[in-house]
């Protein structure tokens, strides 16, 4: 209470100081700080949720739980990780599916090995879907079905299921990895499958699973409303390519909570047409950092609104906070709210990059951007090992606007750290260190408009 009873008393002697000269840029600027302190995103608990409680195979069978057991052992799977169970878990969907109450359960103490599959809905009312064991994939590339070669699970048109347990779904990732051109430059560039997919579905929830090794993205929620993540562990090595933790795409009224992410590129990333997301109480390390982008990639439309992270932890991760966008595209990243984020040997902590570039061969000096505005950066804290500790790097024909910074501080591990800024605006309050001159006077400070992102690094094809 406090402190809002402070940021409205600070702006009301802005509005004071300036009125006259930038009136309405302050009322402005009040108006957008106004709307950045208020939004969330919720989502209505289902009157169901009962239903959707840790399943106890114990208290299953020993009284009349009203539900349908579906256990893919009973359909054949062998859970040895040498069998093929592909058929099994096929089989064992249909069932599930079909019949209103079901419980689909991966037993624990197993491992199945399961080929790419698309389990695909409407379903039944009701549909758990208990994961307690281990599903593999295949670890050759060579033994993957081709007319699938971007998909491992992926499941389709559900509504209110839930995903839960305590197993692990793991890619068996590695020798994807060595295959890939960004490991290996003589290697053609291939797209690979993405572990876990939740596609065209609404009111699922997924908690308590570990995702892991995957081929390339690790979950990637697409085309989805009212996507609930909780606990939910995604884990691949630092040097993985393209292995994204969790990808949110075409997407609305997600929330991501509780959960650990480590991976070789971004741990959290935003792109296209989504809105309304809430990310909360988030480890991030290895990786990327937490990222809205790519956007505008080819000369594309890019449209992100409306995302909140608050409280996380960032450890050695090659950025933190970033929004990265290519040259020649439009659309726009606005209403977005960073709060409460620790770091620890973080590269490149507070980053907005309208020059992105993940193949300078390809990418050429346009005009064009995707317009990026109310952006807030509240409570952040911690080291970073750039001697840049901010960067806006924004588009001199479509600059950076309303950017809110509130109580930033950020040391230097081996120096002292600046802010820069080209074509940003905005405004901050409370201690911003570094300080952040460059933003509120707008200086521009010469930045070269053929210079390449900086922070170029390995990309990946969104979906």
């Amino acid at each position: 209470m406090m402190d809002k009873l402070y940021i409205l008393c600070l702006l009301g002697l802005l509005m004071v100081t300036a009125y006259g000269v930038a009136g309405k840029m302050v009322y402005t600027d009040l108006d957008i700080l106004k709307k950045l302190e208020n939004f969330d995103v919720v989502l209505d608990d289902d009157a169901d949720d009962n239903d959707a409680k840790l399943f106890d195979l114990v208290s299953f069978t020993r009284r009349s739980s009203g539900k349908n057991l579906v256990n893919v052992d009973t359909f054949g799977a062998a859970g040895d990780g040498v069998s093929d169970d592909t058929q099994a878990f096929t089989n064992a969907w249909s069932k599930a599916c079909s019949t209103r109450k079901s419980v689909l359960l991966v037993p624990q103490g197993r491992r199945y090995l399961v080929n790419a599959t698309k389990f695909n809905g409407p379903c039944e009312q009701k549909l758990i879907i208990q994961i307690d064991g281990t599903i593999v994939a295949p670890e050759e590339p060579s033994d993957w079905d081709p007319k699938l070669p971007r998909v491992w699970l992926e499941f389709s048109k559900l509504k209110g299921v839930v995903f839960q347990g305590k197993g692990v779904i793991d890619g068996s990732g590695s020798k994807w990895w060595a295959a890939s051109c960004k490991k290996n430059k003589s290697n053609p560039c291939k797209s690979a499958p993405t572990a876990l997919t939740i596609d065209s579905s609404s009111g699922v929830k997924v908690t308590g699973l570990t995702i892991q090794n995957s081929q390339q993205m690790n979950f990637i929620i697409a085309r989805s409303d009212a996507v609930r993540v909780s606990k939910v562990m995604v884990s691949s090595p630092g040097d993985s390519p393209n292995t994204d933790g969790i990808h949110i795409t075409g997407s609305t009224n997600v929330v991501l909570q509780d959960c650990k992410i480590g991976t070789g590129d971004d741990c959290v990333s935003i792109v296209n047409a989504s809105s309304n997301i809430k990310m909360k109480n988030i480890y991030c390390g290895p990786g990327h950092g937490i990222s809205i982008g790519s956007l505008g990639n080819n000369n594309s439309t890019g449209i992100v609104t409306n995302v909140v992270l608050d409280t996380a932890f960032l450890r050695e991760t090659s950025n933190g906070l970033r929004i990265k966008t290519y040259q020649g595209g439009s659309g726009y990243v606005q209403g977005i709210r960073f709060t409460n984020v620790e770091m620890q040997d973080v590269s490149n902590p507070i980053i907005i990059d309208q020059f992105y570039c993940d193949n300078p061969t390809s990418c050429q000096n346009q005009t064009s951007a995707v317009k990026i505005s109310q952006i807030m950066y509240r409570n952040i804290t911690g080291t970073t090992k750039s001697e840049k500790a901010i960067k806006f790097a924004c588009s001199d024909s479509v600059p950076c606007s309303h950017i809110v910074l509130d109580d930033v501080n950020l040391e230097g591990k081996d120096g002292q750290v600046e802010a820069y800024c080209n074509s940003a605006e905005g405004f901050g309050y409370g201690v911003i260190h570094p300080s952040a001159d460059c933003l509120y006077s707008h200086d521009d400070k010469g930045m070269d408009q053929s210079h390449k992102s900086e922070e170029a690094e390995t990309g990946h094809d969104e979906l």
